[in-house]
């Protein structure tokens, strides 16, 4: 069975159209990465845990936020690595220099034995959605792809 993940993207109107927050991962495996390396907040649900509850949990420990709103369906995409997330988009404005994420042990170099704590989220920012394109990991274009059908009226879902 595929690991269920769930999250939220989290999205702001401007005077030049709409921008989408993204995440970057934090510890050294993600340190030098950017282009390809960002994400919606997101994490595994717990079992027996209703998708959206999780969404906005994973929200509240990646970004220090409570969000609350008119939660937008985008549907599940599968990750690469063939993990199953769950998505919902969220208007909300929130300010990237108040992130407080929480921490994650991990441990590195792999193999080493040696474990560090890591937040587990290092950065948060947002985005044009052409620039968002650019950063997500590739294999979460299609959440981006299915909030701009959502937000145009035209879902594709």
């Amino acid at each position: 069975m595929p690991v269920r993940s769930a999250g939220l993207l989290l999205y702001r109107r401007r005077p030049h159209g709409l921008e989408v927050l993204l995440v970057h991962p934090g510890g050294p495996f993600w340190a030098h990465r950017d282009q390809g390396a960002w994400s919606i907040p997101k994490g595994e649900l717990a079992p027996r845990e209703d998708p959206l509850s999780a969404a906005r949990r994973e929200v509240a420990e990646e970004l220090g936020v409570r969000v609350s709103g008119d939660f937008l369906p985008l549907g599940a995409i599968t990750q690469r690595a063939g993990k199953v997330v769950q998505s919902w988009a969220v208007e909300a404005d929130w300010d990237p220099e108040t992130l407080k994420s929480n921490t994650v042990r991990i441990e590195w170099p792999r193999g080493s034995g040696r474990v560090q704590e890591v937040p587990e989220v290092d950065r948060a920012a947002w985005f044009p959605l052409p620039e968002a394109r650019q950063r997500i990991l590739p294999s979460q274009t299609p959440v981006l792809v299915q909030f701009e059908a959502v937000v145009s009226g035209k879902n594709s879902s």
